[in-house]
């Protein structure tokens, strides 16, 4: 580690800020916002996705949606959520995940409201898929201050 750090996690063992996004089947919004803050924080953000009750798959709709913004989710698989992965992250996002996720202590925990995209079309997911990326980006803005340089 740095003498310089962006963050450190609780166990400071990096010296990038984590996040994790949880969604009931990580197949829709936890994997758009995924993908968006790793794209956006051009991996100076360690990026996590979960969900309470995991689908088979990504969401069709969700891929085709993220791949209109040149982001390519077709290789994602949903996974299920465990609780090393909220212990190694700074900030735990939910999307409607209800009471599934573990609480930490030191963790910062956001509750995130928006529609889910399951069984819509890319047009119904495209206002899910910009109010997410709307929300990445101040979460960035947060998270990486303006001078903050990748390590």
């Amino acid at each position: 580690m740095t003498a310089e750090t962006t963050a450190t996690t609780p166990a400071g063992t990096t010296d990038r800020p984590s996040v994790l996004f949880v969604c009931v089947h990580n197949a829709g919004r936890s994997q758009m916002a995924a993908a968006y803050l790793t794209h956006l924080s051009e991996g100076r953000i360690e990026v996590r996705s979960a969900g309470s009750a995991p689908a088979d798959s990504v969401n069709p709709a969700a891929v085709e949606a993220m791949a209109e913004e040149g982001i390519d989710m077709s290789a994602e698989i949903p996974k299920v959520l465990t609780d090393a992965a909220v212990q190694d992250s700074d900030v735990v996002i939910t999307m409607g995940c209800g009471d599934a996720c573990p609480f930490y202590p030191g963790t910062r925990y956001e509750d995130w409201e928006l529609a889910d995209p399951a069984g819509k079309g890319v047009a119904s997911v495209r206002p899910i898929r910009d109010e997410i990326r709307a929300r990445v980006q101040r979460l960035v803005a947060e998270l990486l201050p303006a001078g903050t340089t990748a390590t």
